[in-house]
């Protein structure tokens, strides 16, 4: 079968995508760095990766992901070390919060969420191999490092061009450009601060630690094989952390690491990558602070392609939520009791069955979520028109309800309800009352300011049948 297709960054292809074994999709996608809650633009990755989930579910398939959390590097140790704590009190509470962050934007939880730091002895016999394969050397610092010269396909993720590469030299950090491109680190000799902060364990080549690209290939393939069908994350990941991936998994197995790499572009903030370092970052917390939704969160990244680039913007916030107010207006007619007593029509049915196939042809289509999005708000509109016909059958709107929850299955769209305390429901009921006494005497002008007013405190108002009702949009 060739009606999956995914961008594959290894060949710079859309290609036909199918599990090894025809029915299991082995995943691996890079979690966070746990020494600062994770921003929107590590989420934008994480729901291109849940989305990416929900369609390989919704083809059928089984998905088995494992999501590492990095919790020992050099940011880590060097926040532990000005907290005075240890890297463990440092990155337990970040997990917590990341565990919260993802469940708020409703992102499903993976299969495993392994920790570095519980996978030593896995890292420490991957480094063992590269040695008794002549790839991997311990240099004068104590450390070992991976000789990128001896794999003679280094660079093939990110189109490196290795001939400028000068051969034996070495890089010890972690994260760096591909103007560094050197032999890399992969094991650590320990320093005062590594030992003080306890990231530190023993090995063959005395006290030290992993480095960040050993810790991926180490957990990846103790926890889903050798090969994966497919490797996910964020384009700046491409280099250094995927392409060392490759080199020292594939050097060690003599097998292809992934089969897939799937890359998600960037989160912009006035056309600014968003990053911790340049100090442009928004969280979690402050879109619940804002009282936006993960409905509309989640409709602003899928509003735009994967491999796009996508700017934040207080605008285009407000349009998903609007977006997402319509969603619920549907799901809700959809569920109403009322709706399945009037019936729909056979027309509801043909574009209920229409949206479907539009909305599964564009996500098999290297996961299309804009294409999606249009197919779903297309059945939104001409739902409601059918639905305004009440034309007696019951199985439409059955077939209407199934469509939709297929759907939604997938992009879950559908805020959450929410609730008015006491006192504005009492402010609300004062200027309805206001605006009914505006419209009697027919000041329409009033009439509107009030409900200016009103949708400023979020109150969306229905005029319908002599009443007027409301709801928190």
């Amino acid at each position: 079968m060739d009606d999956f297709r995914l961008y594959n960054t290894l060949t710079r292809q859309v290609e036909p995508f199918l599990p090894a074994d025809g029915r299991n999709v082995r995943m691996y996608t890079c979690g966070p760095t746990v020494y600062n809650p994770a921003h929107l633009g590590n989420f934008r990755t994480f729901l291109f990766e849940d989305l990416m989930r929900r369609v390989l579910e919704l083809r059928g398939w089984t998905v088995r992901q494992v999501m590492n959390l990095t919790d020992v590097d050099d940011k880590i140790i060097k926040r532990a070390q000005e907290q005075g704590k240890t890297i463990t009190e440092v990155t337990e509470p970040v997990i917590e919060i990341f565990h919260r962050d993802r469940e708020f934007l409703r992102i499903q939880a993976a299969e495993e969420y392994p920790k570095a730091t519980a996978f030593i002895p896995e890292m420490v016999a991957l480094v063992e191999t590269l040695m008794q394969r002549g790839v991997a050397y311990q240099a004068e610092d104590g450390s070992v490092y991976f000789a990128i010269a001896k794999f003679p396909s280094y660079g093939k993720l990110s189109r490196l061009d290795t001939r400028q590469v000068k051969s034996g030299a070495r890089v010890l950090q972690d994260d760096y450009s591909k103007e560094n491109a050197q032999d890399f680190a992969l094991w650590k000799a320990a320093k005062p601060e590594d030992e003080a902060t306890g990231a530190a364990w023993d090995s063959p080549w005395g006290r030290g630690r992993p480095g960040w690209h050993l810790e991926c290939s180490a957990m990846a393939m103790k926890l889903l094989g050798e090969t994966l069908d497919v490797h996910c994350g964020g384009i700046d990941l491409i280099f250094p952390h995927h392409e060392d991936e490759i080199a020292q998994s594939e050097a060690a197995t003599g097998k292809p690491f992934s089969r897939m790499w799937s890359h998600g572009a960037f989160l912009l903030t006035d056309g600014a990558k968003m990053a911790k370092r340049v100090g442009n970052v928004f969280t979690v917390a402050g879109l619940r602070e804002a009282k936006i939704s993960a409905a509309a969160v989640r409709h602003f990244v899928f509003s735009t392609h994967y491999r796009k680039e996508l700017n934040l913007s207080d605008q285009a916030l407000e349009a998903s939520t609007e977006a997402v107010r319509r969603v619920g207006d549907f799901a809700g007619r959809l569920r109403d009791p009322a709706t399945l007593e009037l019936g729909g029509t056979l027309g509801l049915a043909h574009a209920a069955d229409e949206a479907v196939k539009l909305f599964e042809d564009a996500l098999y289509d290297d996961l299309n979520a804009p294409e999606a999005l249009a197919a779903l708000f297309d059945f939104i509109r001409q739902g409601n028109a059918e639905l305004d016909r009440k034309g007696g059958d019951r199985s439409a709107v059955e077939r209407a309800r199934a469509a939709f929850d297929r759907m939604d299955e997938v992009l879950d769209l559908v805020p959450e309800p929410v609730e008015a305390d006491a006192e504005l429901v009492h402010w609300i009921e004062e200027r309805l009352a206001a605006r009914r006494e505006a419209r009697m005497r027919r000041d329409f002008a009033e009439s509107d300011r009030i409900r200016d007013e009103l949708k400023a405190r979020g109150v969306v108002l229905e005029d319908g049948g002599g009443a007027t009702r409301w709801k928190l949009g």
